[in-house]
Order: structure tokens, then sequence, then C-alpha cells
């Protein structure tokens, strides 16, 4: 069920955000008469999943879900129509068309992604408004078990309190500005700290079995009991606390360890907390691996209920949405700017992080969540703006490259010169697409 909820977040987000990209470029080829020959959702090599032509265009799903396209006639893209480009140019022709609309045309995809996200930042503000947490409200500090985060001197049980000199005030507030970490300022105990980062920490982070960074700790709440448990008929229900073992205290999840202390095999005694706050104990089973063979489960009103931390809760008025949806928006694009420089430093090692198509898969919730899913789409379609933007010749940045140097030179690139510069560019973009989703499988298979 995991698997069916997530691969459908994925090829609906996946499919709105190429229709509307490929949008932004039909709409103005279509205002000023240039002709569209194909609008597809996905790439129709050899054959189609299903196709109709209306009017001039061929509208079409394709089988292979790598992106989609609009083939705009008369113009040098990656289906190299060299047939058509050798007949005189005609007037609905791309090529026939002023250099400010044909800039117009390639500058409408990354446009209405960028549109498009503003839009999903000022609806979910408006919407849901914000909720964050406090890491004041985290008692005893964070849960760290990622080898890249202890391997430099982080402890369970260390709070944030600045990176850099930024001083960190929402649980949020760390991913935002880890990108650029050089130190971090920790109280531990009582005691205020400075752990300087390496400079290939977030290569050291991405190479990481484990993704988790600064974790909240939580009790051990019950989740689903497996088929398989040995617990499986011991009348546990969803929200049951765990909160001790053979007498011993269990406060938060990440001591479960400890407080089972190795044993196996074993029947021991647990005091469970429900969901009305009524005490129970019942006699639960360890397997041969010290294992109850419990799902834990994430309820964070509950967690807050009971303490563990404060969320911080915000509403917008429709107009107070706007303003909310654009510091959203720009505090993303900013973000995802900071990764890019990072990924291009390759003394940051974060090169190792990037990834393809099961990257962006595993990002999606297990259960479905309408503001998360609309918050990652938000982002995405950030992401497929700047990306298309970059001035690789195949990718829109390439076209709005020549179309500038046109405009302000006065010279037009032969044709010649730029199908040599779609193969070259097409080329990078495999490589690209290979690496990323290269390292997609060679961390399945070495994690």
């Amino acid at each position: 069920m995991e698997f069916i909820i997530k691969i459908s977040q994925f090829l609906l987000s996946l499919s709105l955000l190429i229709v509307l990209h490929e949008l932004g470029h039909f709409i103005p080829a279509k205002l000023f008469k240039t002709k569209v020959e194909k609008f597809y959702l996905f790439f129709d090599v050899k054959y189609s999943l299903f196709k109709k032509k209306i009017g001039d265009t061929v509208y079409g799903i394709g089988w292979l879900p790598l992106g989609g396209y609009v083939k705009i006639a008369g113009m040098i893209d990656e289906s190299m129509d060299k047939e058509q480009m050798a007949q005189p140019p005609q007037p609905w022709e791309f090529r026939s068309k002023p250099a400010w609309q044909r800039l117009i045309i390639m500058l409408g995809g990354v446009t209405v992604n960028f549109i498009l996200a503003y839009v999903i930042y000022v609806a979910i503000s408006f919407a849901y408004g914000d909720s964050d947490v406090k890491v004041e409200s985290l008692k005893d500090g964070y849960w760290i078990d990622n080898p890249a985060l202890l391997d430099i001197g982080f402890k369970t049980g260390d709070k944030v309190l600045a990176i850099n000199d930024t001083p960190i005030i929402n649980d949020s507030d760390i991913g935002f500005n880890l990108i650029n970490a050089e130190s971090i300022t920790i109280n531990r105990n009582g005691e205020e700290k400075i752990i300087d980062l390496p400079e290939d920490f977030l290569g050291q982070y991405s190479a990481s079995k484990s993704k988790r960074n600064f974790e909240y700790r939580i009790p051990f709440m019950v989740g689903e009991v497996a088929d398989t448990s040995l617990n499986v008929k011991k009348g546990l229900k969803q929200g049951d606390v765990i909160s001790s073992i053979n007498g011993k205290p269990l406060k938060y999840f990440d001591q479960l360890d400890e407080v089972i202390d190795g044993a196996k095999n074993t029947t021991v005694s647990v005091e469970i907390l429900r969901e009305d706050n009524s005490k129970v104990t019942k006699e639960l089973l360890l397997d041969d691996e010290g294992n109850f063979g419990i799902r834990p489960y994430n309820n964070p009103s509950r967690f807050e209920e009971l303490g563990y931390y404060n969320i911080f809760r915000k509403e917008y008025t429709f107009g107070e949405s706007f303003g909310a949806g654009g510091r959203k928006f720009t505090k993303t694009i900013t973000n995802y700017f900071d990764q890019l420089k990072a990924i291009f430093s390759p003394s940051t090692g974060a090169y190792k992080g990037l990834g393809g198509f099961k990257a962006i898969y595993d990002q999606f919730s297990p259960t479905w969540s309408w503001p998360y899913f609309w918050g990652l789409t938000a982002f995405l379609s950030i992401m497929l703006a700047i990306l298309n933007l970059l001035p690789i010749p195949a990718l829109d940045g390439g076209h709005v490259m020549f179309l500038l140097y046109e405009m302000i030179s006065g010279r037009k690139p032969s044709e010649k010169f730029l199908e040599r510069a779609q193969v070259v560019g097409f080329f990078i973009l495999i490589a690209l697409v290979l690496f990323a989703n290269g390292n997609d499988i060679f961390k399945a298979i070495t994690n």
C-alpha cells in the first residue's frame, strides 16, 4: 500500500509539472501564430499510449515517464528534424518569428513553473497556515544517530542554538541553514559548545546510510504490529505509548536498545499509556533479534499533548497568505541556489547527494498528506524551473542564451551551429541523468 500511495503522488506531481511547463511554451507559441506539431506528456519513443490530433497539433501520452515536450515547427530541438529544417522557412515556423517572440516562447515553461510554485505556496498558507516546532521546547535536545553527525562530535541530547551566526528558533531553520553550515553551536548538559563542520560535510552526509539528521526525541508509540510479530495477538492499539520495560522507564524511543540491554527470545513486562491516559501492563515477547515486531507511529499532536515539544501554529487571512506564500517562495529559491552552489563545488562533496527519479520518489510521504504533497510539488516546480534555466544547449536556458546573443549582437547563430550545440547539450544531459540515477542505484546497493 505504501508503494501505491508514493508512486501515485510521484506520478501526479510529475504529470502536473510537465503538462503545465509545456503549456507555458504552447500558449505563447499559439499567440504568436507558431505551429505546434506535438504536445506530449512523457516521451513517445516508437509508440504512444494515447494520441489524438486536434487542429495542427497531436496531443498524446508517451510510455517513457522521463519528462514531456512540445514540438514546435521550425525549431532545432531534441527531435533533430533536419528534413524540416532543410526546407525554406515558413511564416508559421519558430525560426521565422522575431527574436523577442522566440524568447518569450522559450521562457514560457519556466515562467509557468515559478508562477505555479508561488500560487501553491499562497494556497497552502491560506488553507493550512504554518506550523513548526520551537527548538527551545525540545527539553532533552535532539536524537542523533547519523554516523556523519556522530563522527564529528554530535550526541543525542544536544540542543541546537545556532548555525554559523544565525540563531535557530524553529526546527525548520536547521534544514534551511545546514547547506551553508560551517559551525553549529549546541548546548550539551547546560554547557555551550561549537562544533566545526568539515568542508566535505555535505558529501559525508550524502554518503551516509542514514538520511536522518537532527530528529525529535519522541516516545515509542505503537503504530502497526506486523502479522509475523510474536505480539500480534497481545491487544496492542495504535497510539499506545510504551513507557517502561521491566520497570525501567522508557521516555524516548532512542533509549529502547539501552533499556532492553541486548535481551532476546524472552518475555518482558511493559507499561503502556493509552490515548485516554489510562495505564495498562502487558507481557510482550522479544524475538531472536531483540525486536518487538512493532512499527512505531508518529502523532505530533499527541506528542505535544504529552509535553514532548510545542508546535507553533499561525493562520493567515486571504490577504496575508500572499505575503506568507511569497516569503516561502523566495526562501525556497534562495535555498535551492545554495544547494546548486554546493553541488558545483567539488570540495563540499555535495555532488554525492545528487539523485534522480528514485531520490524524488523517496521524498513523497508514505501516507497521503495534501499539505506535504503540495509543498513538495511547489519545491519540485522551482527545481524544474531553475534546472531548465541552466545555460546548457537542449535545455530552455541554452535556447535563451543563444537568443540573447542574437538580440545583443544582431547576429543569429547558424542552424548548423545550433544543431551541433543541441547534440552537445543532449549528451551533457544524458551524462547528468546517468550520474544522478547512478547515484540512486549505488545508494540502493550499498545501503
